[in-house]
């Protein structure tokens, strides 16, 4: 089972938020209400801390506005040290991203009845190869399998192009689409060209600090300069204070997307027990933030340079994000483009929507339409590695801007013994993180030909699905020695190339180029696009990157000097271990660790505990403000006077204990105190149902009486109906209906003379039981006449009085209430429902000299029952009886 998690909606619309408590931890909608209560146990707007050094400038820049302490951890990535348990504790980034998925993992497993197992999980667009691999770590801790990382943009552009049923052709030009992304901390542009079922990411531009949490920051520090000169208190000084301001200035924020007068800000009790105020106009704050406002064009306009588009070139321009709702936001990208923006999509939900999508797509339980998707590399990748006879390095440029993803190409070196490459970004000013590098990957196991020539080594290097670069397989060409050519021309080919000396780095480089070349080649194209199955064999690769003219291969075994007859060779492709060292990536130990905490229930039994102790505190809670409401409305005459008493006296002990004593109790003491309240309160609660349910159910027991007991009447009165049944039978009919009726009049004159404070006499339950054997099923006793209303039932019937047999009548009765059903059941219906018998038309017999009459009467026959209603039950088996039989003497 698939589900999908979006950073910017967590569980539809709660937050990413996670509070620690002294019992429990909350998320969501929950932690974020704790938020000022609880500040320094609060955690939130930590996603940018992913795959991050606690020395990152950006960590120590974001430090300085959190209400909850960041400490470096052992490794020296970022910790979080909160209080949980009434301890301290420290947890990393991919354990706090950890609990958020186990809190979605859980309500997704509520809602669909079913373990969930496989997501796909959105990032931005911009985030870096350590990033990516630090959120891939965070599933792992919970146990679950990501299938995709999609970037948010990639999912816009799924969730927006998906449903067009308008996309022009594969051979037509593409219809291309801006989509702008403005959420809570960054600014993210893409263009998309679509075609019916594909979708191609053309370019990516953004701002990772830019969004809607830099506009509440002017506000703040303007009302917190405002407040230190009108009310000279200082905000910033007091953590919760300061959020409180965060939250109206949010509020305030919102308010003037849609007012463009003054709106005022209050806040009572804001600091030293002072109500502050404030006011604010929309030409105000796009003043306050112009500085903000010009920061949109830059990514706009990096966009367009990079995919070369112009603006007449885009078809619509998308916006999604909270931010994008501010009017000064939109006329600026409405401006940049020079046409007016689009809102068809959901602007909080089209990054999950997305995702939502690719679980569709890639889970084999849903059927979905055909939609390829082509996404990009957002920044330029390079790798270098060292010649072996010179202090050199060799440089090539692998993945340049914008290239398809996912994709493979493979790479051949000249080698002899093990080396090592390492993988950086090309473009480091471009990157919003502060480590060029990707990481360092060793080659082993390589060694030279038997012959001395160094070995032909072909590197594979890809960007997955998670859009994270890795060298996937590495293997080395062998010659062996043959007595029979299988492949002359590709073996004289890798001889020939064998034999080149590698001393030049020119040379080698070209040998690089040509094979990352190859990767334009359909063979590796189609290797880098198909994302659901397995590359092609090294063996498959070596041969296709080759050049297979064999006009080609004799050139070059001419340019080398005659030699003699040397044996055949075959090529062989062995596949050589590689190693890689990685900037950024937990250690195989300690995510097993994390894994014991929080995946294997440590920390998930410890919620589940402190949930079941909450429900069965709200439960007590819940039964004292029912009953005592109840008892002085409803239950009040189900109750005796001096049983009232004593209930009310107990319900405000227990509330009392609630709020004092049982404030922190275990969960046995509230289940204890709940079933003292229940067996006081649950027969008055009976009482007081059955006094509802009871008259219901004795009408219609009353109306299935009446419907035997006319049946039996259309008998005496001779009607044709049910001539056919016999007169003794239908007489036990008549005897149970009595029975039924005489006991139905006991019970209800026993139950007339008890008050309404005193058990039930009978329950409904026995009612029902008794009318569900007498239900006859529908349209079996034909003709049968509306019911008659339940107060007529008593002229047919004699009110039993208080005498002693009918009281062990009575007691009869109600102990063998399943027997009388039963009785009635067995007698009643099989009488009432019996068929009349089938009446057979005569048969012509054929004269000896006369016309053969039978088959002209099997075809009068067939004309008159065309159309004719089938045979029907309870006496009424030819309706048509008269009109069945058709014969002709004449």
């Amino acid at each position: 089972m698939l589900f999908n998690f979006s950073w910017n909606v967590f569980c539809i619309s709660s937050r990413s938020v996670i509070s620690f408590g002294s019992k429990n931890r909350t998320i969501g909608v929950a932690a974020k209400n704790q938020q000022v209560t609880h500040a320094n146990n609060t955690v939130s707007n930590f996603k940018r801390f992913h795959g991050r050094a606690f020395s990152d400038p950006f960590i120590q820049k974001e430090k300085e506005n959190l209400s909850y302490d960041l400490v470096p951890m052992k490794n020296g990535g970022v910790g979080i040290k909160v209080m949980y348990l009434d301890e301290e504790h420290l947890f990393s980034v991919e354990q706090i991203t950890a609990m958020l998925l186990t809190k979605l993992k859980e309500t997704a497993e509520n809602n669909l009845k079913k373990p969930v197992t496989d997501c796909v999980i959105s990032v931005p667009s911009f985030f870096t190869d350590a990033e990516r691999r630090s959120v891939l770590d965070a599933a792992q801790i919970v146990g679950l399998n990501c299938l995709r990382l999609m970037n948010d943009m990639t999912a816009v552009a799924l969730n927006y192009g998906i449903y067009k049923q308008d996309l022009p052709g594969l051979d037509e030009k593409p219809r291309v689409v801006v989509f702008v992304d403005m959420g809570h901390s960054a600014f993210q542009v893409s263009a998309c060209a679509f075609n019916k079922g594909k979708l191609k990411v053309l370019g990516t531009a953004f701002d990772p600090f830019l969004g809607g949490k830099n506009f509440d920051e002017k506000l703040v520090d303007h009302f917190c300069a405002e407040f230190k000169t009108k009310y000279k208190l200082d905000a910033k000084s007091k953590i919760r204070a300061l959020l409180r301001l965060y939250q109206e200035c949010e509020k305030l924020k919102k308010l003037m997307s849609s007012n463009s007068t003054d709106l005022p800000l209050n806040i009572e009790c804001f600091m030293n027990d002072k109500d502050v105020s404030g006011k604010m106009s929309r030409a105000q704050f796009e003043e306050l933030c112009a500085e903000l406002l010009q920061k949109i064009d830059a990514p706009l306009r990096w966009l367009m340079e990079q995919t070369q588009l112009k603006a007449e070139d885009v078809s619509a321009v998308e916006i999604i994000g909270g931010a994008t709702r501010i009017p000064a936001v939109k006329e600026k990208i409405a401006k940049f483009f020079g046409k007016d923006v689009s809102t068809t999509l959901n602007a909080d939900e089209a990054v999950a929507r997305g995702c939502a999508l690719q679980c569709a797509i890639l889970s084999p339980a849903f059927k979905v339409r055909e939609f390829s998707i082509t996404d990009a590399v957002p920044f330029p990748i390079s790798l270098v590695w060292s010649h072996d006879s010179e202090d050199t390095e060799g440089v090539h440029e692998v993945f340049s801007r914008n290239h398809a993803a996912p994709f493979s190409k493979v790479l051949t070196f000249l080698r002899s013994g093990p080396f090592e490459l390492e993988a950086f970004y090309s473009d480091p000013q471009s990157v919003p993180y502060p480590e060029a590098k990707i990481g360092r990957f060793v080659v082993q196991n390589v060694s030279a030909q038997k012959d001395g020539e160094k070995s032909r080594v072909k590197v594979k290097v890809r960007v997955n699905s998670h859009g994270i670069f890795t060298i996937s397989t590495a293997s080395m060409v062998e010659k062996v020695p043959t007595e029979d050519s299988e492949l002359p021309s590709v073996e004289a080919d890798v001889e020939g190339q064998s034999q080149r000396p590698p001393e030049n780095p020119d040379s080698e480089k070209s040998i690089q180029q040509d094979s990352s070349e190859a990767g334009t080649q359909p063979q590796v194209q189609t290797d880098g696009q198909q994302t659901s199955q397995s590359p092609p064999s090294p063996e498959l690769t070596s041969e296709e990157n080759k050049t297979p003219d064999a006009d080609k291969a004799n050139e070059k075994k001419v340019d080398q000097p005659p030699e003699a007859k040397k044996p055949k060779i075959k090529v062989v492709n062995v596949e050589l271990p590689v190693e890689a060292n990685l900037v950024w990536q937990l250690g195989r130990d300690l995510l097993n660790m994390y894994i014991e905490t929080e995946a294997r229930g440590k920390m998930i039994m410890q919620d589940k505990l402190e949930k079941e102790r909450n429900d069965a505190k709200n439960a007590v809670e819940e039964c004292v403000y029912e009953f005592r409401d109840k008892l002085c409305g409803p239950y009040e005459k189900f109750v005796g006077e001096q049983d009232h008493q004593n209930f009310l006296r107990l319900l405000t002990q227990t509330e009392d204990w609630l709020y004092e004593e049982g404030e922190d109790q275990a969960k046995q003491a509230y289940v204890d105190k709940l079933e003292e309240l229940m067996k006081i309160g649950t027969p008055i609660k009976v009482r007081f149902q059955e006094a509802e349910e009871r008259p219901k159910a004795f009408e219609e027991l009353g109306q299935r009486l009446q419907h035997y007991a006319k049946i039996a009447a259309d008998f005496r009165d001779s009607d044709e109906k049910y001539n056919h049944i016999d007169e003794s039978e239908m007489k036990k009919v008549e005897k149970s209906v009595n029975e039924a009726m005489e006991w139905m009049n006991n019970v209800m004159n026993a139950q007339a003379r008890k008050s309404l404070d005193q058990d039930p006499v009978v329950r409904a339950q026995e009612i029902k039981a008794k009318i569900k054997g007498l239900n006859v099923r529908t349209g079996q006793v034909p003709g049968t006449s509306q019911s008659v209303p339940f107060s007529s039932i008593r002229l047919h019937t004699v009110v039993v009085s208080t005498c002693s047999e009918s009281v062990e009548f009575f007691e009869r009765r109600v102990v063998g209430v399943e027997g009388v059903v039963q009785e009635l059941n067995n007698t009643c219906e099989p009488v009432v429902t019996q068929p009349k018998p089938k009446i057979e038309s005569p048969k012509l017999e054929r004269t000896p000299n006369g016309p053969n009459t039978d088959k002209k009467e099997d075809n009068l026959d067939q004309g008159k029952n065309v159309g004719a209603d089938p045979p029907q039950q309870n006496g009424e088996c030819y309706p048509n009886e008269k009109s069945s039989v058709s014969m002709d003497l004449d």
